[in-house]
């Protein structure tokens, strides 16, 4: 059994930064919603909590509360902002509104060489007090701590920015340690979670592999498993994982919509079928895709077309597989914790999440999800570690629909082959092209580069004649979350490289243009 810490949900945007933080420690940490059964917190037997931010005011009546067992069980508690407002107020502290507001950038004074604290700084002042830089979101603040609590850090408008009760282990600092912009944050986390609560740093992906085929073989026996192969990381790894586990008693259904990027169906076939002998039974399903998306403008129409009949494509040939009782999902924490609904009043326990897919429950089979313990960048090292290629786990996101939503306004073959080859040109020469100072490709300092394809004409000369052909957009953005995101700064030349490249050889395209815009006000896909 590893050791776990239990982060109880508030309603934070950042609350998944907590749980990846403590699993960069290597110690297991799982997110439940703030009012999770008290029952269920002592049977999680976590060796410490950590209370997470909210958008609540902890001045108003009827706002979360930490279960009462939290301070009770014995065990450290990090409250971080409005974990650590609650907490104080719970204890028999005080909150209240405050006249100055802070938001963004901040530095913290740290006071009392509390064990959290010791010795972490940014800087030194003149008078030797330790500072930290860190990222504050807060309108209200402690005015007075519980009894038995000391100050741990203040900054000149939030004078206790940081509290402590150490013979308790209590903590809680008004500052968010699980963002990037507290740099020192890192360092906290590991401080509180190591240290403090003195877990053991054994969640590694190797172990991982081991106790997940056990897992697996336990939950499955000798029955059969269908599994929706995408081409995509998760379903990747999953299957990855699942034939390690169970070998021929696994069968993979590959569906090609004609949506997918060049070449994508021959490498899926020849990584799973070829390179790991996994039964794949790929279905070319583009006909049927592709005619019922005719004369269809609207991007929420083209999605669920895609969506529906992905579904009756993959119900088709389960059906053909008499013997198959499991159905694999290849479902990650992430969606997990959002299809709890945490942080909002009366949140119910981690329940399972069904893939965005949609693939139907009357397919009557029982449900085995390996991937749902991981978050993404988990996912990916467990790929890397089951032998899938680098290039193939590490592969930029790509949405279900494909080159669907890709394709603005009606999608049509012709559309499709240009845009794929245009997409392949860019996304070839961001690998190609390396950044002299990080020495990395430019693929690799991009979160997401793909080609968009729009349905206009522009006038072109090409030699001495005329051309009236179709024009591409180029996106490029990179982000930490993707929820916002900014437009990537490509050099100059590498950006005429392919536009040139594209105009040469994807006859039918005169035109390529570059998309400057961030998220938001504009969405990353274009559709």
């Amino acid at each position: 059994m590893h050791d776990k810490i239990l982060i109880l949900d508030f309603g934070s945007q950042v609350t998944q930064l907590i749980a990846r933080r403590v699993r960069e420690a290597h110690v297991y940490s799982e997110i439940h919603p703030y009012d999770m059964d008290e029952a269920a917190i002592r049977a999680f037997a976590p060796k410490g909590i950590i209370l997470s931010g909210g958008p609540s005011s902890v001045t108003e009546g009827d706002t979360p509360r930490a279960p009462s067992v939290v301070f009770e069980l014995g065990v450290p508690v990090l409250g971080i902002c409005y974990g650590m407002q609650t907490m104080a107020q719970q204890l028999g502290g005080g909150v209240a509104s405050s006249n100055v507001r802070e938001f963004g950038y901040a530095e913290v004074r740290a006071h009392g060489h509390t064990r959290l604290l010791d010795g972490i700084e940014d800087s030194r002042t003149a008078e030797g007090h330790g500072m930290l830089k860190v990222w504050m979101s807060h309108g209200d603040k402690v005015e007075r701590m519980p009894e038995g609590f000391k100050l741990m850090a203040s900054t000149p408008s939030c004078p206790v920015a940081g509290i402590a009760d150490e013979a308790r282990g209590f903590y809680g600092v008004q500052f968010h340690p699980e963002v990037t912009h507290t740099v020192k944050g890192t360092a906290i986390l590991q401080r509180f979670v190591l240290d403090i609560c003195a877990a053991r740093a054994d969640w590694e992906m190797g172990s991982y592999i081991d106790e997940a085929i056990e897992k697996i073989r336990a939950q499955v026996g000798n029955e059969h498993v269908i599994l929706g192969l995408s081409g995509g990381v998760d379903s990747s790894v999953a299957a990855a994982l699942l034939h390690r586990a169970i070998g021929d008693q696994l069968t993979c259904v590959f569906v090609d919509h004609g949506l997918l990027r060049l070449n994508e169906a021959e490498q899926v076939m020849e990584t799973f079928g070829s390179h790991l002998g996994v039964k794949v039974i790929h279905v070319d399903a583009s006909d049927a895709f592709l005619g019922k998306l005719a004369g269809v403008t609207d991007p929420e129409a083209k999605r669920k077309i895609i969506g529906r009949e992905f579904v009756e494509v993959f119900k088709a040939e389960a059906s053909k597989l008499t013997d198959a009782k499991w159905l694999a999902q290849g479902t990650i924490y992430p969606d997990v914790i959002e299809s709890a609904g945490h942080g909002k009043k009366g949140a119910a326990t981690i329940k399972s999440h069904h893939n965005v897919g949609g693939l139907p429950e009357d397919l009557q089979l029982k449900l085995v999800e390996p991937l749902r313990e991981l978050f993404k960048d988990e996912v990916r090292e467990l790929g890397v570690k089951l032998g899938l290629p680098p290039a193939m786990v590490y592969r930029h996101p790509f949405p279900g629909p494909g080159l669907g939503v890709r394709i603005l306004g009606e999608v049509k073959r012709d559309f499709a082959d240009l845009l794929r080859r245009a997409d392949a040109i860019f996304i070839e020469t961001l690998r190609e092209m390396v950044e002299p100072s990080s020495g990395k490709t430019w693929y690799d300092l991009t979160s997401q580069a793909f080609a968009v394809f729009l349905p206009v004409k522009s006038v072109g000369v090409m030699g001495d004649g005329r051309t009236y052909e179709y024009v591409v957009a180029l996106r490029a953005v990179q982000t930490q979350d993707f929820m916002t995101a900014h437009w990537a700064h490509l050099p100059h030349e590498l950006l005429g490289h392919v536009s040139n490249r594209i105009i040469n050889e994807v006859r039918g395209i005169n035109r390529v243009v570059y998309d400057i815009s961030g998220k938001p006000p504009a969405t990353i896909e274009w559709e």
